[in-house]
């Protein structure tokens, strides 16, 4: 399996190069030359799998440049209940991704068992494993440079924390995420872990993560790689729970699913768009974004345009806070019929700050074959939606999957069976479920008091040259 750029001006590079790399020298993101196809025979061989195997028989269709038994090897150590260990609602522990059912064709899958309560512990978790097993192979060491507007921060200290020949430089939006979410990365005193609280909202740390990767010869000279959804490897690792959520909610291989995926970054439901077009039966995608509805806009409309991230609040849904979706290219590379031409023509636009419109376009002619439907949600919907699920469902939500509930119920058509993904555990978003339900969520003990140990951070403005002084520093 070779990957190529969205932008078509870099050279085709296997699975262990890429990982590494995080954007393509172009400025494209690495998609596979072709995605592989998943027969009948397929789905009923892996219907009875455990989440490990199932995960090993995906990712070896991606991965084919590590050895069989290495990368099953890596792949039984991530996926064990021991790593996901913070289940609730009564699931089956020994499947990482249970399904909770609301009603009957209704359900919200758990994502966030892991250490952090976050999905992005189950790409994450994977990813650090890779990274060590890979830097060994080739002596090498990497300095990974991320953005975070929550979730994805913790999950990749958690994974990288300890390893060797790694160092993490975390860029975070200051004050603009849970205290829960801050306490989680900047009470970790790993020596290999660094954290930035940069002056503003989470797209100028984007945009930062972005520019230094653009520099070929920083990111040469200092190792930079990246973590963030950009990385090929975490959207692959997502994959594997869309094929589990749908074997988990149907009875045969002759059935549809619908997915409703909470969406920021576009990572989460990219990897369900790469597993409905490997050929897993899904009907719909279904995006749900909060009050910063660019991707909504788009699917609407046909038009994209990035504008200025509207705050949420830090314990609403500030990790959809997001204007530009870093992941969006890879879908619209797709849409676009796979033509980097108009990939490096859209995104020229994108990066001057422009709106691109395909609505006119015969390319937009043949976006309800890609399954998307989309909409929206308020900090008012969110709340609402919360207090219905606790009181209809016994089933308490933390705010991005209650977005997700709440654009489910709205687009679910009679008989469809749907599932919500969930995002976060109800502990990450404390205020909001106070708020909401006059009540605590339930910590994991493990994490009570985390708000109260010494934090470790760096508050800096979002100076591209003072925070590559630093890295350099450091690295």
């Amino acid at each position: 399996m070779r990957y190529i750029s969205t932008r078509g001006q870099s050279a085709p590079q296997a699975f262990c190069d890429i990982l590494l790399g995080g954007l393509a020298p172009d400025g494209g993101l690495y998609l596979p030359e072709s995605y592989p196809q998943v027969t009948r025979a397929d789905l009923d061989a892996w219907r009875q799998l455990s989440y490990a195997d199932l995960a090993y028989e995906i990712l070896a269709r991606f991965i084919t440049d590590i050895p069989a038994d290495d990368l099953k090897s890596l792949v039984a150590r991530t996926y064990t209940a021991d790593v996901y260990c913070h289940l609730r609602n009564g699931g089956d522990a020994a499947q990482i991704t249970p399904l909770t059912k609301l009603e009957d064709g209704l359900y919200t899958q758990e994502l966030s068992n892991g250490p952090t309560l976050a999905f992005k512990d189950m790409a994450m978790q994977l990813l650090g494993n890779l990274f060590e097993y890979v830097l060994d192979k080739r002596g090498e060491s990497i300095n990974i440079l991320g953005a975070t507007s929550g979730d994805t921060g913790s999950a990749a200290e958690y994974a990288m924390r300890g390893k060797h020949n790694v160092k993490v430089f975390m860029l975070s939006p200051d004050g603009k995420m849970s205290a829960f979410q801050r306490a989680q990365m900047y009470s970790l005193t790993d020596a290999n872990i660094f954290n930035i609280a940069v002056r503003g909202m989470f797209d100028d740390a984007q945009d930062i993560v972005k520019a230094v990767s653009n520099d070929a010869a920083f990111k040469k000279q200092y190792k930079i790689g990246a973590v963030n959804s950009i990385n090929w490897a975490r959207v692959a690792a997502q994959i594997v729970y869309y094929f589990q959520g749908y074997f988990l909610a149907t009875a045969s291989n002759d059935e549809e699913v619908s997915f409703t995926v909470p969406s920021g970054n576009f990572g989460n439901i990219c990897a369900g768009h790469i597993a409905r077009m490997m050929g897993l039966p899904i009907k719909h995608l279904v995006l749900a974004t909060n009050e910063n509805d660019v991707l909504d806009e788009f699917f609407r409309t046909g038009v994209y345009r990035p504008r200025t991230s509207v705050e949420t609040s830090v314990t609403s849904s500030p990790s959809m806070d997001i204007s530009k979706a870093s992941n969006f290219e890879r879908f619209v590379f797709d849409l676009v019929g796979r033509d980097p031409v108009i990939i490096r023509e859209l995104w020229s636009k994108v990066d001057k700050g422009e709106a691109f419109d395909l609505s006119t376009t015969v390319y937009w002619k043949n976006k309800p074959k890609f399954g998307f439907i989309s909409g929206r949600s308020t900090h008012v919907d969110r709340i609402n939606t919360i207090r219905f699920a606790q009181g209809r469902y016994n089933v308490m939500l933390d705010t991005h999957t209650a977005d997700g509930l709440k654009v489910a119920l709205e687009n679910r058509q009679p008989g469809q069976t749907m599932i919500v993904l969930e995002t976060a555990q109800p502990a990450k978003f404390e205020e909001t479920i106070r708020e909401a339900l006059g009540s605590e969520p339930v910590r994991p003990a493990s994490l009570q008091g985390i708000e109260n140990l010494p934090q470790h951070v760096v508050v800096m403005d979002p100076d591209l040259a003072a925070i590559k002084a630093f890295v350099a520093e450091h690295a």
